[in-house]
């Protein structure tokens, strides 16, 4: 099976992006994007929000989370979506989803789930399903209402559940 999920599940962690420290801004894109939207979150206190919706004890483990699921979406999204929701996130953030992990086909929900699991050691579905919820729920609040909906164009049915904003069938 190729794609993201690995051979085997064994995680390549070698080949997530290398940390790099926000610049002054905390964010790339210089500033507000499509308008009215607020400015691109700092590093700092994004990873306090998903620290505090996975309930992580360190900040540690939210940074961990938070590389792997963007990695991983960013291997998933293309085009102006991509660009735009790189540019309300902080920089590092963006650095991570602007240069994804290689998926040779888009994900299920379900594997990307199990994608995340086998980036992460010692992780199940079960805590990868709470990993991908931390992050896309902070995600999707950078995004914003517009720019969410036309994400979820782009990925298969049911990643609006992941995102934390179910849409109407």
């Amino acid at each position: 099976m190729g794609g993201v999920e690995g051979g085997g599940g064994e995680p390549r962690a070698s080949t997530l992006p290398a940390e790099k420290p926000p610049g002054p801004s905390g964010g790339v894109g210089g500033g507000r994007s499509g308008g009215a939207h607020p400015a691109p979150r700092r590093w700092a206190a994004s990873l306090d929000r998903v620290q505090e919706r996975g309930t992580y004890e360190t900040r540690e483990e939210a940074e961990r989370a938070a590389r792997v699921v963007l990695a991983l979406l960013g291997a998933h999204l293309v085009g102006a979506e991509r660009a735009e929701l790189a540019a309300r996130l902080p920089e590092t953030m963006a650095l991570i989803l602007l240069n994804p992990l290689q998926a040779a086909e888009p994900l299920s929900p379900e594997r990307f789930v199990r994608a995340t699991a086998a980036w992460i050691e010692g992780a199940t579905e079960r805590t990868a399903l709470w990993d991908v919820g931390a992050v896309l729920s902070v995600a999707a609040d950078a995004a914003g209402e517009d720019l969410l909906r036309r994400i979820l164009l782009q990925l298969p049915t049911g990643y609006d559940l992941l995102f934390g904003r179910p849409q109407p069938l």
